[in-house]
């Protein structure tokens, strides 16, 4: 097995090609050579269930494997008991169309800590996943939790994993850019830095976590308090920079499927990683 790489959504390149509906998507991508495709319902699961089908027999026809972000506004951590019951209904939403689009993983952020501690985020988050957990018990989708990007939000990598702990049904989400704002740059600056990242998968959950991760990666700007704003691969300020990423996991075999978040050139950025990753397996042998 080896990387995969792909967009979040529909990069403006996508529509400056002609293409008018998301289900032209998978064609598209596959012509550009790339293998992954996350499907955005940041805004909330719309579409009809034909729709999500098509999307699923164009994917498989054009060889793209689909992921699902769910609605942003999941808050796995709040502290409203209503607002969190809300929260397993949407991911209820999001399940149902990953399993008719044949997605394997839906993308969840993890909420708040910002009113309440760390510690108290945690448990309530762990409430909140196991609710939904329970509420779709037989679901083949992986319920991914995504690391994030400012100070005040739950999803440090370790308060991922230990979330995460709880049912194998769970997944880490590692959004390397998240993680670099959230540190206020300079968290990636070698290859152990993100190697680390690996072997603390492997030390908290498993091997096989580590081996086919999920992960998010864009350059990020940020502030103090954290992320401020999705960029291009364009920009030299921010980083986090992928080459060193790419050595690590060619070096080390690992055979993540890394999605795109660029700021409106995530295909391309996304080609670029994976033409990068090519190189890194050339230099290996």
């Amino acid at each position: 097995m080896s990387a995969k790489f792909g967009p979040a959504g529909n990069s403006e390149a996508f529509y400056a090609a002609g293409n008018k509906s998301t289900l032209q998507a998978p064609q598209w991508l596959s012509g550009l050579g790339l293998d992954l495709y996350e499907y955005q319902c940041g805004q909330g699961v719309r579409g009809s269930d034909e729709m999500f089908l098509k999307m699923g027999e164009n994917a498989e026809k054009y060889g793209i494997e689909l992921s699902l972000h769910a609605p942003y506004f999941i808050s796995l951590s709040g502290t409203e008991e209503e607002k969190r019951l809300k929260s397993v209904d949407y991911i209820k939403q999001s399940v149902s169309a990953a399993e008719k689009m044949k997605a394997g993983i839906i993308v969840i952020h993890t909420g708040s800590a910002s009113k309440i501690t760390r510690e108290e985020a945690v448990k309530l988050a762990k409430d909140t996943i196991y609710k939904a957990l329970c509420a779709v018990p037989d679901t083949s989708v992986a319920l991914g939790l995504e690391t994030m990007g400012k100070k005040n939000q739950l999803g440090t990598l370790e308060e991922v994993l230990d979330i995460c702990s709880i049912d194998k049904r769970l997944r880490p989400v590692v959004d390397f850019g998240h993680l670099n704002a959230r540190n206020c740059g300079g968290y990636f600056e070698s290859e152990e830095d993100y190697r680390r990242v690996f072997d603390l998968i492997t030390e908290k959950l498993g091997g096989e976590y580590a081996d086919n991760l999920h992960c998010h990666f864009s350059k990020i700007e940020y502030t103090g308090a954290g992320e401020k704003k999705h960029l291009t691969f364009e920009d030299s300020i921010y980083g986090p920079e992928f080459d060193k990423l790419a050595n690590v996991i060619a070096k080390d075999g690992y055979s993540p499927r890394i999605i795109c978040e660029s700021d409106g050139t995530m295909a391309k950025d996304a080609l670029i990683m994976k033409n990068m990753y090519l190189s890194a397996l050339e230099s290996k042998k």
